[in-house]
């Protein structure tokens, strides 16, 4: 069964928004090295409305083989407001659909399917059993305010650590899978 793997920039103390302000400095060689090659193991990509947004406005003018990948993955935007999806590949999924729709997803052959951010989109998923892996990209930087990576009052879990790179610029990749309660991975499969 596919993976979803939510993949998300933040802080040390847990903020999310505007990543372009404060992790760029960060990124470098090796750390875009690691990003590429996550993405390259994904076929498919499940984001939520303002980042769909955000995206679908940049990447498509662009052309190295990250974005070349990106623009032709096939796409689905979840929400309940948007009325067409005009970046290539682009599907819309109503939010009461989502549950049902992603766990076909996940049932199909293919690779990895990632979620870019930290949002209603990943609570609810987690909430449901169907997020498999986090992969937090923690910049050295304390913002103090902001919309925080975990807001949902109903998502509680147990994560365990299965793999951590430190870049020579101070991020810190950290990849968590959740856990039930039996101490197992949640979604093993």
């Amino acid at each position: 069964m596919r993976k979803i793997i939510a993949m998300t920039h933040t802080t040390v103390d847990g903020y999310i928004d505007n990543p372009h302000l404060w992790s760029m400095p960060y990124s470098n060689e090796e750390s875009m090295a690691y990003a590429l090659n996550l993405t390259l193991g994904c076929d498919t990509l499940l984001l939520g409305r303002v980042t769909y947004e955000g995206m679908a406005q940049a990447w498509p003018g662009m052309s190295n083989p990250y974005a070349d990948h990106v623009n032709g993955t096939e796409k689905f935007v979840v929400s309940s407001t948007l009325e067409k999806a005009e970046w290539a590949n682009s599907t819309i999924v109503h939010g009461d659909d989502l549950v049902t729709t992603v766990t076909e997803l996940k049932r199909r052959p293919g690779g990895n399917i990632m979620i870019w951010g930290c949002g209603r989109l990943t609570d609810t998923l987690m909430e449901n059993g169907l997020l498999d892996e986090y992969r937090l990209l923690v910049s050295p930087v304390i913002l103090g305010k902001g919309q925080r990576l975990f807001r949902g009052e109903n998502v509680t879990a147990t994560l365990e650590l299965v793999d951590s790179t430190t870049f020579g610029t101070g991020l810190v990749a950290l990849a968590y899978r959740p856990v039930n309660a039996a101490g197992d991975p949640a979604n093993a499969g």
